[in-house]
């Protein structure tokens, strides 16, 4: 039981003033008492707002961030990019994914993300063989996760084939193959080892072009045998060629086509998402699945901008997720959301809407809804009954002084990149003290060796000058 008291806090009716909160063993807010006065609480001073759920995350490709940026003689995409990724992988090995996870999780909580969806394909080894323990590398993401106190959606994702048309899985994709039963199989082990209250599985289907149709529906319909409310993931319509191929295919867009033939609803995360024509957006809307928003990494790989204003209107839900995480932070990636809606449309405050409201508390709304809903956990909200994930902002930080209510959302993502948060607990754990996480010295060490491991660069950085 943790007894703590907060000088101001953002509760679901809105912010409110001392803030008694009680955390149970396990982790959950017990209750919450607004007006209240410290009796023998914990005083913490400073603002106390959720933490942020990301919702798409490939955790070693935390390793890979900077390393494809240089141009090519035919240009540069997301398919190049690819298959720079693909040799990048070649070398990781379960130890050294086990180290790039634990320092993403570090960075991310230090950040205000306390929760993530680990959209894991990274099965096998470099051979394509699976391990003695088929699931060594989902054990070594959820271990990293524990040790740091990462909340997690660990998502065991099923990659059959490397096109439409049942094209067999290449070369270069062995790392992700598994057959139908064994992705099974796969939930079910990690499942039954998940710890309670911090820990969820799911399904992850990597994308129509990498699932048959039957597959899918197999898939689903036994993900679903062993847990009716099971988060269930894809990677859809991020490229114009993804939507191009599966037109050809199938007659269809990849969104339409899947609201058409999966029983797509409030459980699913449809990822990017970027390229949809009115009438998907229209029936996305309806379905009330998520879309998980990578703002940086779409950005970064050049797949375009999703059209948030009329999803908006249709009453979509969305969240945000940090994918190759060239962006690690929940303000870095809702601010290059609305930028990129800005730069698109030539007007401000997009995501605020016509009403006159805060942009940023609008994002947030966004992220914390949407976000618990596509991590299939009761996070996104201070109150009796939700998971203990509290980031605790900095009033006195220079990006916040002078700013009270929805004004200190606004400065937390619109005001430069300085970071105001000072502490975050997550499971009513304190993982963050003063804006540093609590092993970040050991944890940033031992991803360090990995680095240079899988650089083959020595220590003294072998850097030519000429």
């Amino acid at each position: 039981m943790a007894d703590l008291f907060f000088d101001t806090a953002l509760l679901p009716r809105g912010w409110a003033r001392d803030v008694h909160m009680r955390v149970d063993g396990g982790g959950w807010i017990a209750t919450i008492e607004e007006d209240a006065t410290p009796q023998g609480a914990r005083h913490v001073p400073g603002v106390a707002v959720p933490g942020v759920p990301d919702v798409h995350s490939h955790a070693f490709q935390r390793a890979m961030a900077g390393l494809a940026e240089r141009g090519a003689p035919g240009g540069d995409t997301f398919w190049s990019w690819r298959e720079r990724m693909y040799g990048f992988l070649e070398s990781l090995n379960p130890d050294g994914v086990q180290r790039i996870a634990a320092q993403l999780f570090v960075e991310l909580l230090e950040r205000g993300f306390t929760s993530v969806a680990e959209f894991h394909y990274l099965r096998n080894d470099a051979h394509g063989r699976p391990y003695d323990d088929p699931v060594e590398m989902g054990r070594r993401i959820l271990s990293s996760a524990e040790r740091c106190g990462m909340g997690m959606t660990m998502l065991p994702t099923l990659y059959r084939r490397s096109g439409f048309g049942d094209a067999p899985p290449n070369a270069d994709q062995k790392r992700f193959v598994a057959s139908v039963e064994d992705l099974l199989g796969d939930i079910a082990v990690l499942g039954a080892g998940a710890a309670a209250g911090s820990v969820r599985i799911g399904l992850g289907l990597h994308s129509l072009r990498a699932v048959s149709p039957v597959d899918l529906t197999v898939t689903v319909e036994a993900a679903r045998g062993m847990d009716p409310t099971i988060p269930i993931h894809i990677h859809v319509a991020e490229q114009t060629r993804e939507v191009e191929a599966c037109l050809e295919a199938t007659g269809a867009r990849p969104v339409e086509w899947l609201l058409d033939n999966a029983p797509v609803d409030d459980h699913w995360c449809l990822v990017h998402a970027t390229h949809v024509d009115e009438h998907e957006l229209e029936s996305l809307a309806g379905s009330r699945a998520v879309v998980g928003l990578c703002p940086t990494t779409e950005a970064n790989l050049g797949d375009g901008v999703f059209p948030l204003a009329p999803y908006l209107k249709a009453r979509g839900r969305w969240a945000i997720g940090t994918d190759s995480h060239v962006g690690r932070s929940p303000a870095t990636e809702l601010r290059m959301l609305e930028y990129g809606q800005r730069l698109t449309a030539r007007v401000r405050n997009v995501a605020a809407g016509p009403q006159h409201r805060s942009t940023g508390r609008a994002l947030l709304d966004g992220a914390w809804s949407g976000g618990a809903a596509a991590c299939g956990r009761p996070i996104g909200r201070l109150a009796p009954g939700s998971r203990a994930d509290v980031v605790v902002l900095d009033p006195d930080h220079p990006t916040l002084t002078g700013r009270a209510g929805d004004e200190l959302l606004d400065s937390w993502i619109f005001s430069g990149d300085d970071n105001p948060v000072r502490d975050v607990l997550v499971g009513g754990r304190w993982v963050v003290r003063n804006g540093r996480h609590v092993l970040a010295d050991e944890v940033a060490g031992e991803y360090r060796a990995a680095a240079y491991e899988l650089s083959g660069a020595s220590p003294q950085l072998d850097i030519d000058f000429e």
